[in-house]
């Protein structure tokens, strides 16, 4: 059996972890994926700077890992899914580059669909991941966004960010 969460540096396939995530599962009838890629531009204060250079994230191993892991137990409690897997990387990445992948399988596509879009909303708010972006006007830390806040209040669930 595969890990369901990996934090990594190195690039991830998506047809790999598709097959990896439905190997000797015959029940599954649908597979969800999302990638989030670097975008060349962030929205910010209209006194900043919008073009994105690069984008560097950080992590405390192990703690990160146990979060993603709590994220996916809470789909499975409140979703009929079969499996889930996250990859999320870190380091330095350029834009166009893949930052996170979920990918959630179950019998039918309607489970599919809202456990993967409950773990991405769950993942931009609560995971404990710091971004830091490289513009031409410098360096800036990312902060949560209130629109990421209030697509997990749709699951109800409030945001422990400040």
């Amino acid at each position: 059996m595969h890990a369901r969460v990996l934090i990594q540096t190195e690039d991830f396939d998506l047809s790999t972890e598709v097959a990896r995530l439905r190997a000797g599962q015959p029940g599954v009838g649908a597979v969800c994926s999302f990638i989030g890629t670097v975008r060349d531009r962030n929205s910010v204060p209209a006194t900043a700077s919008a073009d994105v250079i690069s984008m560097e994230l950080e992590h405390y191993p192990g703690m990160t890992e146990k979060a993603i892991e709590a994220m996916i137990d809470e789909a499975f409690q409140r979703f009929d899914i079969l499996g889930a897997r996250v990859i999320h990387r870190v380091g330095l990445l350029q834009p166009l580059d893949q930052i996170v992948l979920v990918v959630v399988s179950s019998a039918h596509r309607g489970q599919s669909f809202q456990a993967c879009e409950f773990l991405m909303d769950y993942l931009k708010t609560q995971a404990p991941f710091w971004k830091k972006e490289q513009t031409p006007a410098g360096a800036r830390w990312v902060d949560a966004r209130v629109s990421d806040d209030a697509a997990l209040a749709r699951w109800g669930i409030g945001s422990t960010n400040a």
